[in-house]
């Protein structure tokens, strides 16, 4: 039987969780960029040491919205503030449920008067979306899908610069001294005698810009950029090493949306496809609960506190002010313990079916929303999320949130690597053996540029 929507294919599965943990789709997708330019380590030391091209172009959805009514739009959705948002600035967009949940998050363009461009994973764009075409809203939407999905032409590339070298790049591809913009704000360079918008922006805590425009142009703006970045050391990051910025950087970019179940989301599953993010993702890792809103994260589980205003109405308003004075869990680094990773890897070579789960470099995530339980003494006492290595810190790590009580710096935790039960049918899972490993809690950010610099004071 064909199903038409997410929610008729719910019905049918009969277990959110189910449905998702055994969701053929594997890790989330960076494609057309290629997988390594150089080589990962040296792509990943060169947002430290000297200077990094990242290729955002395909991998992110935008979601051009237009008319009198679209901040109203983002304002009834957002638990961000917008009393002071202003033509070319731009802000995290954090979406949630009714109840505090956390459906997405994405940055949003603010163009011009009246027009908008949210930026990142589908699932913020969704609710978006269907909020507009439900909800009376003036104002209209055009949709420029990832690569992935419409496998054409997009509107816009969308390019990075970053790295300690990125300020003499710019000023070098521009011919001129580069603009004292302010982080989150946007200005206009041109580049290759093109008029490229330019938002102040420092992904792993470096110096850096986003740049943006028309796609036609956009391989005469990289090739200008590579070329006056060979006397800075650039180098093009691929689709390996890119994903792992999020580790340094400490944002979390795959909470498990908040809508698969209650009767106030019903409407929105409904209108949600078969095809949609939220119905194709897949679940994996240790933690495993038969109730889906297990797996769900407030606004302050994802370090998203201080973006939290009750200075308007939204979705969620109510939920959050309850939460508010009562955190239970914070966000955090893990940094896994050496020895015990060297002990997973070396099972592989050991023979016979007893092999931990593989550990996949430089990123180790083999779902599109990775849940793995995080131990002490036996008692689960969190969640870890992202998994991966930065060559910058000689570590493994993975952005995890836990109880408070477990939170500080020093704290000995165990991670779970594995599935329960020998593994489930995503392709991306082989058969193996869970097995616990070892972790340090550490700051988050991690890396201590981005820690001081990441986010403005």
């Amino acid at each position: 039987m064909s199903h038409q929507s997410l929610e008729e294919e719910l019905q049918a599965a009969g277990s959110p969780v189910e449905r998702l943990r055994n969701s053929q789709i594997g890790p989330y997708a960076f494609p057309v960029v290629r997988s390594e330019f150089t080589n990962w380590r040296d792509e990943q030391r060169a947002w430290k040491e000297t200077c990094a091209l990242f290729d955002q172009s395909h991998h992110m959805t935008d979601l051009y919205v237009e008319g009198t009514d679209a901040l109203k739009l983002f304002s009834d959705l957002a638990i961000n503030s917008f009393k002071n948002f202003k033509v070319n600035q731009a802000k995290q967009f954090v979406a949630c449920n009714h109840s505090g949940y956390v459906i997405g998050d994405a940055i949003l363009f603010y163009l011009d008067e009246n027009r908008f461009n949210l930026v990142g994973r589908p699932p913020a764009h969704n609710w978006v979306q269907y909020n507009l075409e439900t909800g009376g809203y003036k104002a209209s939407a055009e949709r420029d899908e990832r690569s992935a999905v419409n496998q054409g032409r997009r509107k816009a590339f969308r390019y990075q610069v970053q790295g300690p070298h990125a300020l003499k790049l710019m000023e070098k591809v521009t011919g001129k001294p580069a603009p004292d913009i302010r982080f989150f704000n946007m200005g206009v360079f041109s580049i290759a005698g093109r008029d490229v918008r330019a938002l102040r922006h420092g992904m792993v805590g470096q110096p850096g810009w986003e740049l943006f425009g028309p796609w036609e142009y956009g391989d005469e703006v990289r090739d200008a950029i590579v070329k006056a970045g060979q006397e800075y050391g650039i180098r093009q990051v691929g689709a390996r090493a890119y994903p792992t910025t999020c580790l340094e950087s400490g944002w979390i970019p795959s909470p498990l949306p908040a809508i698969y179940v209650g009767a106030e989301m019903k409407p929105y599953r409904q209108w949600l496809s078969t095809k949609s993010y939220e119905a194709t993702a897949s679940l994996g890792g240790s933690f495993y609960s038969k109730n889906i809103t297990d797996y769900y994260l407030t606004p302050y589980d994802l370090g998203y506190g201080p973006f939290v205003k009750f200075d308007h109405d939204f979705v969620g308003r109510a939920a959050l002010e309850k939460m508010a004075d009562n955190q239970k869990r914070k966000k955090v680094t893990l940094v896994w313990n050496g020895e015990d990773i060297a002990r997973a890897f070396g099972s592989l070579f050991h023979g016979g079916g007893d092999s931990a789960k593989y550990i996949d470099l430089p990123l180790a995530n083999y779902a599109t929303l990775p849940y793995d339980k995080v131990l002490k003494n036996g008692k689960t006492v969190g969640i870890s999320t992202y998994t991966g290595y930065t060559y910058n810190e000689h570590a493994m790590i993975s952005l995890g949130i836990i109880d408070i009580e477990h939170s500080e710096p020093g704290a000995e935790v165990t991670v779970v690597w594995g599935e329960e039960g020998g593994g489930s049918s995503k392709p991306t899972v082989e058969r193996h053996r869970q097995t616990e490993i070892r972790a340090t809690v550490a700051a988050v950010p991690y890396a201590e540029v981005a820690r001081v610099a990441y986010r403005p004071h």
